[in-house]
């Protein structure tokens, strides 16, 4: 199932030599809809308008350390946030995640729950090799929901043909559909690999719950 090689490019690792991607790559069945999933992210949204304002939000460890990288690379983290500090905001402000697709969803639960920018990939649409790196001026980059953003400087995921992922939005090109059947999924695990761990247990619980994940390769890559 893992048929391609995920790597960390050595300009990235300058940036911080102890991240780790935490990656899992399986099959799945997506849905429409699951009533169960989005009672979970109801809990979860209800948890963090206890636990944040909009100032304390930040304060969150992974999204500290997102924005720290972003730093690092060269981007102003306010610019371009982090899309698991986006999502927050939204909760926090009192506003609902939008509903998308059983999948989607799950990705967007996993990135409140640990404060992770969730890279989720259709594996189908994809091309070569993936190298996590840093993004180059002038490189074409369409995000989701966003159209096309300047992503020189921004910590990037690229396969073989273009980038395909931020921590601030994935690319159209490789994005989650509804027919998708081969998943890959990325964690930026900026504070090392033993943070990465628990985030990918309760990733898998969640796809093999929600999606029947099956045949899951997981890997951690430092």
């Amino acid at each position: 199932m893992n048929e391609f090689r995920i790597l960390i490019s050595k300009e990235l690792k300058e940036k911080n030599p102890g991240m780790a991607l935490g990656t899992l790559v399986c099959h799945v069945s997506n849905s429409d809809h699951s009533n169960e999933l989005w009672d979970e992210i109801e809990k979860v949204s209800r948890e963090i308008r206890d636990q944040y304002t909009m100032e304390t939000i930040k304060t969150n460890p992974q999204i500290t350390a997102t924005r720290n990288m972003y730093l690092a690379c060269g981007k102003k983290p306010g610019r371009y946030r982090p899309s698991a500090e986006a999502l927050m905001r939204r909760i926090v402000k009192g506003d609902s995640l939008y509903q998308i697709n059983t999948l989607v969803d799950l990705v967007n639960l996993l990135s409140l729950k640990t404060g992770y920018s969730i890279g989720g990939f259709d594996v189908d649409y994809m091309v070569g090799n993936v190298e996590a790196g840093i993004g180059r001026e002038g490189e074409p980059y369409e995000g989701i929901g966003k159209g096309m953003l300047n992503i020189q400087n921004l910590p990037i995921l690229r396969d073989e043909k273009s980038a395909i992922g931020t921590p601030t939005s994935d690319e159209v090109r490789t994005a989650i559909r509804l027919e998708t059947s081969r998943f890959f999924m990325n964690i930026n695990g900026y504070t090392g690999k033993e943070d990465v761990i628990p985030a990918l247990d309760y990733a898998e619980e969640l796809l093999v719950k929600y999606v029947n994940a099956s045949d899951i390769v997981r890997r951690i890559v430092e």
